[in-house]
């Protein structure tokens, strides 16, 4: 192929990919928004339950604020860009923003706060099923309270989400541990001369679901790594990661430990919930980030054929990081995509159809203005009304009108206008009569 016809494959190539959604995104045709306006219905629904408001931020955050909380690294995973010198970034979570408008008005609030958001965010990472790199996600988020009775009622509220969607009663489970008793456990043992390696452990022991005990344990003894335990340490890390119990996960820390006291009591609100038995415990949750500092968890679909559905914990140090006073902080983000996924599994989706209350149709041009004036009086009196326009025949007017659940279509012809009438005709009941067209 000649240079010429190189070019126009590749014009070809471009045009094509142009009128296609970038990769990892997704459009929303009717059907799939009539599924996503359920499902943020839900959301919104078990937040109010729960007593939250609703917030929002701007999509596109300054660059700092990401590199601030996550670090440098987390750069290559971010849409940014560069205007007018400065660095913007569409935001790849929500909790950031939500820390920077609570510092903002740190010294006016009164705490604690409860919100909730359901935001788009957007991260450019390798897609699996159940991970796009344009999403949506429902956050709830407590401030300003330090016990774990915020971490119980965040629990709670997950569940009675997973419940309205339909899901049966241990379809889903929520693993719980803390990063508080693994660090204790950990640097009161082999972190014990190196206590600043406790962060990028928690990186590398995070992926023990994805890649295996063996890679994690090659990743930790890495002499080039981050961590560079010896191999005896790195099997004593494996031990306190194996603890699938609290009783066992004491074995691993001092008699006194706060962080299972802490779980005890926990464990308790979550009995009085009636969902503990629902939220197991295992010591290898701990959230590869690096702001979490007690109680995390991850929601799972039963089978384990899915990636997490959902995932938080506390993150009490994350205001001070970002340049505000201590607050205490605890939330989760439960995201669009793979709930999406279980449900469909499941056979869960709901059949949503248009929502139609009433059709009116004129039989010729000179009728429209009779119809619209119809139209326009039913949807004053909160009627949801289809105008039909254009040369449609009735019989596919009355065929689509009943497709999308219309309880009634008002006909006007040369007759019924002529007479200053509508016909009106009842969809359920099979029966017409008629109306005054002026009401």
């Amino acid at each position: 192929m000649g240079e010429g016809g190189k070019r126009k494959k590749k014009k070809k190539t471009e045009a094509s990919l142009a009128l296609q959604a970038p990769r990892g995104t997704r459009d929303f045709y009717p059907d799939e928004m009539r599924r996503r306006s359920w499902l943020f219905a839900k959301f919104r629904e078990t937040a109010a339950t729960f007593g939250f408001e609703e917030v929002d931020a701007p999509m596109v955050e300054h660059l700092d604020l990401f590199r601030r909380k996550a670090g440098e690294e987390i750069v290559d995973q971010l849409y940014h860009f560069t205007l007018h010198e400065r660095e913007l970034a569409l935001r790849a979570e929500m909790t950031p923003s939500i820390a920077r408008m609570v510092i903002a008005r740190q010294g006016g609030m009164r705490f604690p706060i409860r919100w909730f958001t359901v935001t788009q965010n957007w991260r450019y990472e390798r897609m699996t099923r159940g991970r796009k790199r344009e999403h949506f996600q429902w956050n709830m988020d407590i401030w300003g309270e330090p016990g774990v009775e915020a971490e119980a009622e965040l629990l709670s509220a997950m569940f009675t989400l997973i419940g309205r969607v339909g899901l049966a009663p241990g379809k889903v489970k929520i693993r719980l541990n803390s990063r508080a008793l693994l660090e204790e456990s950990l640097r009161a043992g082999v972190l014990a001369d190196r206590p600043e390696v406790f962060e990028p452990l928690c990186v590398v022991i995070d992926k023990i679901d994805k890649i295996g005990a063996e890679a994690v344990t090659e990743q930790l003894t890495d002499e080039g790594g981050a961590v560079g335990l010896s191999p005896g340490e790195a099997e004593k890390v494996l031990e306190v990661l194996a603890a699938r119990s609290l009783d066992d996960a004491a074995r691993h820390a001092a008699t006194d430990s706060p962080a299972i006291a802490e779980l005890r009591r926990l464990y308790d609100l979550l009995d009085a919930y009636g969902i503990a038995d629902a939220v197991p415990f295992d010591a290898s949750v701990v959230r590869g980030l690096a702001y979490y500092t007690g109680v995390v968890f991850e929601a799972f679909d039963a089978g384990g054929t899915l990636r997490a559905i959902a995932g938080g914990g506390r993150y009490d140090r994350l205001a001070e990081t970002l340049g505000g006073k201590p607050v205490p902080a605890v939330g989760f983000g439960f995201g669009d995509v793979v709930i999406g996924e279980l449900l469909a599994d499941e056979g869960l989706w709901p059949d949503l159809q248009r929502e139609i209350d009433d059709v009116v149709f004129a039989f010729g041009p000179e009728e429209q203005p009779d119809a619209i004036r119809v139209a326009q009086r039913l949807r004053t009196a909160g009627r949801r009304v289809e105008l039909t326009i254009g040369r449609a025949k009735l019989k596919r007017v009355l065929g689509d009108a009943n497709d999308a659940g219309a309880e009634r279509v008002y006909l006007i012809g040369d007759d019924e206008r002529s007479r200053g009438v509508v016909k009106v005709r009842d969809l359920a009941r099979r029966e017409e009569h008629e109306e005054p067209l002026d009401g």
